[in-house]
């Protein structure tokens, strides 16, 4: 049998892993059941690996552009490589977009401006933050601690976190 069922229906489930896994990687830790955190500690650490394998695929490309004053200036941007967009499309179509939070103090055209080209906050916590703190890790991303029986039905809970 390859996974549970969890008591839910399959499309249930799977997004039920969907959001458990979305919100592993973009807080870094969560509480829930034994048993489904034992279906989500694979798939969350399959991301990571893949995130790992190709977060440092990018080229540097130049770029001839005019200016405000007509002028011709020589611009430098960064690309993914084809592999790292591939790789950041299937964590897209894995993971769930979560709107970035708005920072204290900060007026709408503020937070608009910052999030403009982030098409996805999660899958780019797993590129720039996640990938590079476990690089030449060999797998063992996530840890689970035990937290003993819930109070109304004794379902054994567990705390899942990055390590």
């Amino acid at each position: 049998m390859p996974n549970r069922k969890l008591g839910k229906p399959s499309d249930q489930r799977r997004a039920m892993l969907r959001n458990l896994t979305t919100a592993l990687l973009w807080n870094g830790k969560i509480v829930t059941t034994e048993t489904r955190a034992k279906e989500v500690r694979p798939i969350a650490e399959k991301l990571i690996t893949l995130a790992i394998s190709e977060y440092k695929n990018t080229t540097v490309v130049r770029k001839e552009k005019r200016n405000d004053k007509q002028q011709i200036v020589e611009v430098e941007k960064i690309n993914d490589m084809p592999s790292k967009l591939h790789a950041r499309r299937q964590m897209m179509a894995y993971l769930y977009n979560v709107p970035e939070p708005k920072k204290a103090k900060e007026t709408k055209k503020e937070y608009h401006a910052r999030t403009v080209g982030v098409s996805s906050p999660v899958v780019e916590k797993l590129f720039r933050e996640i990938a590079p703190k476990y690089d030449g890790r060999n797998g063992g991303y996530t840890r689970m601690l035990k937290l003993g029986p819930r109070r109304g039905d004794a379902a054994e809970m567990v705390v899942l976190e990055l390590i």
